[in-house]
Formats: C-alpha cells, structure tokens, sequence
C-alpha cells in the first residue's frame, strides 16, 4: 500500500514540474514550487515510515516550515521587491511636514 502511495506521490511530483515549466504566470510558478515542496514533504513521511525510522518526520516537519517560510518570502519579494521592512512616503506625505 505504501509503495503505491510512494508512486502516486511521484506522479503528483511531475505533474507539479509540468505546471511550474508551463505556469502562464509567475503566480502560478510560485504556486507549483510550494506543491512540490509539499509532495517532497509527503515522500519523505512515507520513506521515513517505509524505512522504520520515525526521525524522516522531524525533517519533513522542518521541511514543510521551511517551505512555507520560502514562500512567504518570494511572494513578498515580488510584491514588494525587497525582503526587509522598507518605508515607503510618498510625495505627499513629504510635503505635509
């Protein structure tokens, strides 16, 4: 049951790198990168389990923060262009002091 589980997760993957090739939109590829990253969570949950090793879920839960994390970031970024806290006044704000 789990090898076929394993198998639908890597079918789940390619579809996923067919979707961040093909993405119309930067959206879209963001959207793929954070599925794939989910699946990669998925795999290693089912290996840890395949090998008896309850360990391989400590690493797929900090894999899934990171991912998440990552995220957040690039989303930020290309809203924003910039990942620190920027101020941003405007002309009239400048004005009124």
């Amino acid at each position: 049951m789990f090898v076929l589980a394993t198998i639908a997760v890597f079918a789940a993957m390619l579809l996923v790198l067919y979707r961040l090739y093909a993405g119309p939109t930067l959206y879209d590829r963001v959207l793929a990168v954070n599925a794939f990253g989910t699946h990669t969570v998925l795999l290693i949950g089912i290996m840890g389990f395949l090998s008896g090793r309850p360990e391989f879920l400590d690493i797929a839960l900090l894999y899934a923060l990171i991912n998440f994390v990552g995220t957040i970031a690039i989303l930020k970024f290309f809203r924003y262009r910039a990942i620190g806290d920027v101020l941003h006044a405007s002309a009239e704000d400048e004005g009124e002091t």
